[in-house]
């Protein structure tokens, strides 16, 4: 099983996505590469990421048919960081500071485990997503 990174987009305000998928696969070694990496074999999906990974990126796959994701259901970039989209804005609000206002936005995202929501600041949606603003 191959790591891959939680990663949205904006600053979440220090929150991680602790449900993501941490690892994806099985897939199968093709040769073990010095003391401590190994080279696997990829579908298609993923050729262009490089194919030769540290052992600290990999664990060993459990028999369990149960815990394997499939690749289509994921969407990764080429570094294999696992991508999510803001879908649409749901609600909107202001945080009220002691010298200043903030506008905050709850945002539905695409999430491979079904709907979820975060808050976020206004600012930082408009500018990476404007088109949720039209």
């Amino acid at each position: 099983m191959l790591k891959v990174s939680p990663c949205k987009g904006v600053i979440r305000f220090g929150k991680q996505g602790k449900l993501n998928p941490r690892y994806i696969g099985p897939f199968k070694i093709l040769e073990r590469i010095g003391l401590v990496a190994y080279k696997l074999e990829f579908p298609k999906e993923l050729s262009n990421v490089h194919n030769t990974f540290h052992v600290s990126n990999l664990k060993k796959c459990l028999s369990d048919e149960s815990l394997i994701i499939p690749m289509k259901e994921l969407w990764l970039d080429d570094k294999l960081n696992f991508v999510e989209e803001p879908v649409e804005i749901m609600d909107r609000e202001v945080n009220q500071l002691k010298q200043s206002r903030v506008p905050i936005v709850k945002v539905r995202w695409n999430s491979k485990r079904g709907p979820e929501f975060t808050w976020e600041r206004e600012d930082q949606i408009r500018v990476k997503y404007p088109h949720l603003f039209s």
